[in-house]
């Protein structure tokens, strides 16, 4: 059975590659290890190896986990996010980057936990560009609109986009879905709106992280892939 150090340096392989055909800088490229469900043993491992920040999709688990590490390690909240879960992330300094801005209601909310730690969160607005109604984000002609209207407030900052394509075993399947974060991407940079950033793009994940490099992905999600079966649910 492969171990984690060996899985790691196949998931590292394959960005390398996948990065040097789409004529992209490694450097652009962040492979974000998701630890929700697994060991605190098994993230050791990886956090050994370089990797300092970690994403996490349930507020408790990530909660739980940061007592756990030193002051080196940084987190990611990936999963949907209730409004009344807000403030634990707020009250918590190594809390990086919430990807799973889904709503202005929720934006608000952390704009005004933020506001009372006297920090500034920075987020990015998850976009369900298969327009399925099943799933969270918000529609692709809806994002603009909700971007600007985040850009006024005062405790939250706009760092890019991110979306959860639907699974196939075939990769090309999916790359209409990371196309269009992009170009969406690309239609609010060009808006130039004041203290907004489109420098991330939260997308891909193992089984389709070549096509997402190919399609401009900055941050890649990915799990069991890394660490392997889940330990707990």
């Amino acid at each position: 059975m492969e171990d984690i150090n060996s899985r790691l340096l196949k998931i590292e392989e394959r960005i390398k590659v996948a990065a040097k055909r789409s004529g992209r800088e490694l450097s652009e490229v962040k492979l974000l290890p998701i630890s929700k469900y697994h060991s605190l043993d098994k993230m050791r491992i990886v956090l050994d190896k370089g990797y300092l920040e970690f994403g996490e999709s349930r507020v408790q688990e990530l909660m739980e986990k940061n007592e756990k590490f030193s002051s080196e390690v940084e987190w990611h909240m990936i999963g949907h996010l209730q409004r009344n879960k807000v403030k634990y992330l707020a009250r918590m300094p190594r809390c990086k980057l919430i990807h799973s801005v889904d709503s202005l209601r929720l934006a608000k909310e952390i704009n005004k936990r933020a506001k009372q730690e006297e920090r500034i969160m920075n987020i990015l607005v998850q976009v369900n560009t298969a327009q399925d109604d099943n799933k969270f984000g918000i529609y692709t002609k809806e994002a603009i609109e909700m971007v600007k209207k985040i850009s006024g407030f005062e405790n939250v900052k706009v760092k890019g986009l991110m979306t959860i394509a639907p699974y196939s075993d075939n990769p090309e399947e999916v790359r209409p879905y990371f196309r269009k974060l992009r170009e969406l991407a690309e239609k609010i940079e060009a808006e130039k709106i004041d203290g907004v950033e489109m420098k991330e793009l939260s997308m891909g994940m193992s089984n389709d992280l070549e096509v997402a490099i190919e399609e401009g992905a900055t941050i890649l999600r990915v799990g069991s892939a890394i660490f392997g079966e889940r330990e707990y649910n």
